[in-house]
């Protein structure tokens, strides 16, 4: 939309100027306006954008401003959508209360600095921006490369005199530079509102907003009536949402100054991104996949139905992990018991023993929960945690303190019921008011030196007993079979012959052997469809019809009572699409049985290291199983609560469903992990497999989120090339698969890893990306290798990739080798060697 703009003095005032000099005038100005800008980004005084195509774009062609009709509804609307993806998403909408039934709507820019939209050709006034300053000279509307549609008085060059932005008046979206909070100046509010339908951008029930009292935090209300809350900012994200912690993405920012409170965040990549509150009320933050054409759900931050505000009541805990998710804290007990036996849990819960501000109280810690509701708190940016706990101490109001900043420093306070907890994997420590007595350790301070002394007394003699009855049972197991050396300790516990139900596996089912049995045909051969570490792996159909896979430790496994219990616990309380699903376990004298949904293509490397089966395996195949495999992992490590570092991931742990989905499965020697990617656990029992274990872990024992993400690293390269690393040796340098990888990358020769059986389906720039990807992945120091998450933004993002550096067990000109530390097959681990 070409424009010619005339200055006030030519359009208001008669002059005595001749035509020629007027002429030359006009054409220098139209010569200048056309050399300050290649695009239209802004509309000036009494300049018209009509529905009929008209648009202006930003000046990095980011966000365009027009016309739009959303989804299938047949009215217009003015607003601001994303300019350089294929699907027309707003993210601003002027008047979406006042839509336009046809396409005579204009929207234009007064003198006096109004925005205006009107239809049936400029005669009826519908929407405008109520900006209308007498003062104003130049008014400019310009649309910016944030996505800001900005109004100001243009007397400057520098811009400044701020009137009206499209910023100030959110809709359902969130982008990088908007705010959610509060001027305290001038009492606007930055909020998010839902749209009322798909098809419909006027004003839904659902609005996520941050309230100022107390410490400030975000809620989300349907109504009147308050759904969610997320917990308040804690130095380095919000409470209770684990993708706000510090990532290679974005962000988070919270200002709190004399002016302004608010909550924004700004994108540290060019990935396009956005947070939307769905007409339904959910909030998910979502990023635009070019590769696939649509938009893909990163994380859902909202309300999910086990997180409804305050479902646990007073001092009620939330796991959305247990059956019943809500329990309550410890020292307290259901306020109306039988309304919690009906699972009605909002009544909440009780002391169990007043408190007694007079005789003195103590403080229980407790972390890993979203902090209670902030409402009725009081805090402090610069006292210490000790200055904290005494000034709780001396408020007998004061129920609970904790530092406001997570990495330690700040007080905030706690008056009244604490509501609305929730479980998470967070480090954030909170401490709660208790009596004394409900403390432990706290009784035997009360006690006389005498009665200390028999208590230390009896205590030292049980533990005598104890260990004597350990060695006692450790002796024994040593006699027996050595497949047998952890069973035991369970075989002491059960009678032998006799089916037996774990603990704390309510939520699992047990079925009998005789159950087992006859789903397997009594264990036969026929039925047999693998062979792991654990034992014999069958297909078994349950008495509903279901078909199930039946995995038996067999005698000969080095495997026990321990992987077979780490396993339940584990892989019971996760739930992702991309982890295989244990449907319950069997346990019957010296059997241990898991049960788990059939997988119809078995595994990952009975394709892919088969010259015949590896030709169903296309690239578009592949692609999909690393972006699966890499959803699972992200998940173990930072969304699931348990958080789990899996140890053994490698193809033959990783199985196919009938469309060829991966599932990562085999959690025996998987650990939970409390701690950043970059903290290391160390262990002197190195369990793996050869091939896939990192250098870390192989030679020193320590192992991180940063062990799986090097396995992860060979499984893409095992998956590009169709080559096992284990036992792959190149004729001309004799590196592995890893080393081959590197010197070809060096070289500018990645593609020639590609298996030749991808070179029909294979989509180079993926290819590539995959290969760089995976040697960002497989270097030799743990800090250099991405985390998850970056990993699977640089799947799917074109941005440039940084440079890797040299994987792990790269020999070089023979400065190494790796040798494996014994004979046994598929489960010894490597040491590096210097020759």
């Amino acid at each position: 939309m070409k424009v010619l703009y005339v200055p006030p003095f030519l359009r208001h005032k008669k002059t005595t100027m001749d035509i020629p000099f007027m002429f030359l005038l006009l054409l220098g100005v139209l010569l200048v306006q056309l050399s300050e800008s290649k695009a239209v980004d802004s509309i000036y005084a009494n300049q018209a954008i009509k529905d009929d195509g008209n648009t202006i774009v930003s000046r990095g062609g980011k966000f365009k401003l027009g016309f739009f009709s959303p989804g299938k509804s047949k009215y217009r609307y003015v607003g601001i959508w994303f300019n350089n993806i294929s699907v027309c998403t707003p993210i601003w909408v002027a008047n979406r209360e006042t839509p336009i039934a046809d396409k005579t709507g204009i929207f234009i820019l007064t003198h006096e600095g109004e925005l205006i939209i009107s239809a049936d050709g400029g005669h009826t006034k519908i929407w405008s921006s109520n900006s209308t300053s007498l003062a104003m000279i130049n008014p400019v509307a310009r649309i910016l490369d944030t996505g800001n549609l900005v109004l100001w008085d243009n007397t400057s060059t520098n811009n400044q005199n701020l009137i009206w932005q499209s910023f100030d008046y959110m809709g359902d979206t969130f982008i990088a530079g908007m705010k959610i909070g509060k001027n305290l100046v001038t009492g606007l509010e930055w909020s998010m509102t839902s749209w009322k339908s798909p098809d419909d951008p006027s004003q839904g029930e659902y609005i996520h907003y941050l309230d100022t009292n107390g410490y400030p935090q975000m809620y989300g209300r349907k109504g009147k009536v308050l759904r969610w809350r997320i917990g308040p900012w804690n130095g380095l994200g919000n409470s209770g949402i684990p993708s706000d912690t510090p990532n290679k993405i974005y962000a988070m920012e919270f200002v709190h100054n004399q002016k302004e409170m608010y909550q924004t965040y700004e994108l540290k990549t060019s990935i396009i991104q956005r947070v939307q509150l769905t007409w339904d009320g959910k909030i998910l933050q979502m990023h635009w996949i070019e590769r696939l054409q649509e938009w893909i759900v990163y994380a859902d931050v909202g309300v999910d139905s086990f997180n409804r505000y305050g479902v646990c009541g007073p001092y009620g805990s939330n796991n959305i992990n247990m059956r019943p998710f809500c329990s309550c804290l410890k020292g307290f007990e259901p306020r109306f018991p039988d309304e919690w036996e009906a699972s009605d849990w909002s009544g909440g819960c009780q002391r169990k023993k007043p408190l007694d501000c007079a005789s003195g109280d103590g403080f229980w810690k407790i972390s890993g929960v979203k902090l209670p509701d902030t409402r009725h708190s009081w805090y402090n940016v610069s006292m210490s945690l000790g200055e904290c706990e005494m000034t709780c101490r001396r408020s007998c109001n004061c129920t609970a303190y904790a530092n406001l900043d997570i990495r330690g420093s700040g007080c905030l306070l706690w008056f009244g019921e604490l509501m609305d907890i929730r479980e998470y994997d967070e480090k954030h420590n909170l401490y709660i008011r208790m009596d004394a007595s409900e403390l432990a350790g706290h009784n035997i301070s009360q006690f006389s030196y005498k009665r200390k002394k028999e208590v230390i007394m009896v205590v030292l003699s049980i533990i005598s007993a104890v260990l004597l009855l350990l060695f006692a049972v450790a002796y024994a197991c040593k006699k027996r079979r050595p497949y047998m050396k952890q069973r035991g300790i369970w075989d002491a516990l059960n009678k032998k012959n006799k089916s037996v139900q774990m603990e704390d596996t309510d939520d699992l089912p047990f079925f009998s052997l005789y159950e087992v049995a006859k789903a397997t045909k009594n264990f036969s051969i026929d039925n047999k469809i693998g062979e792991g570490g654990f034992g014999l792996v069958y297909k078994g159909i349950l008495v509903d019809g279901r078909e199930v896979a039946v995995k038996r430790l067999s005698e000969s496994s080095k495997q026990g009572l321990e992987e077979f219990k780490n396993e339940i616990m584990c892989i019971a309380k996760l739930q992702h699409r991309n982890l295989v699903k244990i449907l319950g376990y069997c346990i019957h004298g010296n059997e241990m049985i898991l049960i788990y949904e059939y997988m119809a293509n078995k595994s990952l490397d009975s394709f892919l290291f088969d010259e015949t089966r590896s030709l169903m395996l296309d690239w578009p195949r592949r692609f999909q199983i690393i972006h699966g495999m890499a959803r699972a992992i992200l998940y173990l490590h930072q969304d699931s609560r348990l958080q789990i570092i899996h140890r053994d991931l490698k193809a033959g742990n990783v199985l196919l469903d009938a469309d060829m989905n991966p599932k990562i499965s085999d959690f025996g020697l998987a650990r939970k992990f409390f701690g950043s990617d970059d903290t290391f656990t160390k262990t002197k029992n190195v369990v793996g497999t050869y091939g896939y274990i990192s250098p870390e872990y192989a030679v020193h024992g320590k192992f991180s989120t940063k062990s799986d993400v090097f396995s992860f690293g060979v499984l893409v390269l095992e998956i590009v090339s169709g080559k096992k690393n284990r036992g792959f040796s190149h004729q001309d340098h004799g590196d592995n698969l890893l080393g081959h990888a590197w010197r070809l990358h060096k070289e500018n020769r990645s593609i020639e890893l590609m298996s030749a059986s991808l070179h029909d389906s294979g989509v180079i720039s993926e290819v590539l990306r995959s290969i760089h990807v995976g040697l960002l992945c497989v270097q030799h120091h743990a800090e250099d290798r991405p985390p998850m998450m970056s990993v699977i933004l640089m799947l799917i993002s074109e941005g440039v990739l940084p440079e890797p550096k040299q994987p792990a067990f790269f020999t070089g000109e023979s400065h190494g080798e790796v040798r494996s530390m014994s004979s046994a097959d598929e489960y010894m681990i490597t040491q590096l060697i210097a020759r």
